[in-house]
């Protein structure tokens, strides 16, 4: 039997319903859901079923206890990094199993095609900062709820202000950053004796998505293996052949890259000097309709705005229920840390429903050289004849490294030498000539040391040169 409304004032427009719908949502988060401003009873008998009784999966060492419910409530501090597909999921899972102490990070503000999964923003949030919109949803929806917004870089942030959380939780879509955050959190581990001490500990909860597939990974500083142990996991973002992309194009994405890496450059439409923004509208239409045009040269169909914007920016297509899953994963496991009546995840889990479902787990093996997370001092073999050239690309380009600006300095008579400095413009243009130099005429010696500061780690790391016959 179809549904027949009463009167015609039901039978609104799919407009008029959304918007209505809109309306009814966000009044309910002004309200605090059902109107209440606190703690009701019965709230968090669905958490205290985990913390107040034992089971057949729970930690050996673990002892129920009412206590645990007031350290989730008041005293456990989390930090979100990224309220964006996963940071949103983790936001509202974290409040809803209990953690009322939160921060999130985020440098980004809302653009209209966030609104399609990134559930916290609405159509009147957009332009404005992701962290504070989301801390905003977050803390009228959920009464007792604390989240604190910070709409800044992970790096504006030094080391105080990351020792104050239990845990932190990584929603982030680029590798620097989590490499950053590793490196921090790694730079606050305290040896005493050579000893770990294991109060200096900050779990880093990570999650990442990538379409249909996604994965989940905890990792303890200093025991476990860390972002840059497993730096090969991560895939190379893809790039095309030049002869491909210039002379037999098959693919619209080839279309693509031609007007961005060749047709741009070379015809400055909209002039001399001004580099392409893929935030900019008028840029991507400009490539669009220019990939339109040598597609239709070579007979290739596919080229659609989306699909440039995604190529010009290198964007991933991200799927809601992915996200969900693999924020559902990560909160899971942040519960577990954060009550300790679960063993957490050990320590690697992979998510992929491309075709089915397909899950599985596997340890990562921490690497005894990881130059992020292990003392020992990294080493850097050439012979004396090689240039600083060959330096520089070995530290960008070794799977293991992956360094995108690396500046060089050493020691020289007591005196720092800056060899070279990529950042700086004026420094940059006054070390370049050292890159075409050797070693040897650089004045370095068998066992100098080498220190090298990237954008991928806060701290300096130390390499020992050797030379090789």
């Amino acid at each position: 039997m179809r549904w027949a409304p009463e009167n015609m004032a039901e039978a609104l427009e799919p407009e008029k319903k959304r918007r209505r719908i809109e309306e009814l949502t966000d009044k309910m988060a002004v309200d605090g859901g059902c109107g209440d401003t606190g703690d009701w009873e019965g709230r968090w008998n669905h958490v205290k079923k985990f913390l107040e009784r034992s089971g057949p999966f729970t930690h050996p060492d673990f002892e129920p206890s009412t206590e645990s419910l007031g350290f989730l409530l008041n005293t456990c501090k989390i930090l979100v990094l990224g309220a964006g597909g996963l940071g949103c999921e983790l936001l509202k899972n974290l409040a809803l199993s209990g953690f009322q102490q939160i921060d999130v990070i985020d440098m980004d503000t809302i653009d209209v095609s966030n609104l399609n999964r990134q559930f916290l923003f609405r159509p009147k949030d957009v332009g404005r900062p992701k962290a504070e919109v989301a801390a905003e949803f977050i803390n009228s929806r959920i009464p007792g709820c604390n989240v604190t917004p910070h709409f800044k870089k992970i790096q504006d942030f030094d080391e105080t202000f990351y020792k104050q959380f239990h845990i932190v939780v990584c929603g982030l879509d680029s590798i620097i950053a989590r490499r950053w955050i590793n490196g921090m959190l790694v730079s606050l581990l305290n040896y005493e004796d050579g000893a770990l001490d294991p109060s200096s500990i900050i779990p880093l909860i990570d999650g990442g998505t990538e379409g249909f597939k996604g994965n989940a990974r905890v990792i303890l500083p200093g025991m476990t293996a860390c972002i840059d142990c497993t730096l090969d996991l991560y895939p190379p973002q893809i790039n095309f052949p030049m002869c491909t992309i210039a002379s037999m194009p098959r693919l619209p994405e080839h279309c693509i890259e031609y007007v961005r890496v060749l047709q741009w450059p070379k015809e400055q439409p909209f002039g001399d000097g001004v580099t392409l923004d893929g935030d900019d509208p008028e840029h991507i239409q400009w490539v669009f309709h220019r990939a339109l045009e040598r597609a239709a040269q070579f007979k290739i169909t596919g080229v659609t705005y989306r699909l440039t914007q995604g190529v010009v920016k290198r964007i991933i297509p991200a799927v809601a229920s992915t996200n969900a899953v693999i924020a559902a994963s990560c909160a899971t496991e942040v519960f577990k840390l954060a009550s300790s009546a679960y063993n957490p995840l050990n320590n690697y889990l992979v998510f992929n429903d491309v075709d089915g479902l397909y899950t599985y787990t596997f340890e990562a093996e921490r690497k005894d050289n990881c130059f992020a997370c292990s003392p020992v001092t990294q080493k850097l073999q050439f012979p004396s004849s090689a240039k600083l050239q060959d330096v520089l690309d070995f530290l960008k380009e070794t799977s293991s490294l992956q360094m995108k600006t690396p500046a060089i300095t050493t020691t020289m008579n007591g005196k720092n030498k800056t060899l070279y400095l990529q950042t700086i413009s004026s420094i940059e243009e006054r070390t370049r000539p050292n890159l075409s130099r050797t070693l040897k005429e650089l004045g370095l010696t068998d066992g100098q040391e080498l220190a090298v500061a990237d954008v991928t780690t806060p701290q300096t790391v130390l390499f020992k040169l050797h030379f090789t016959s």
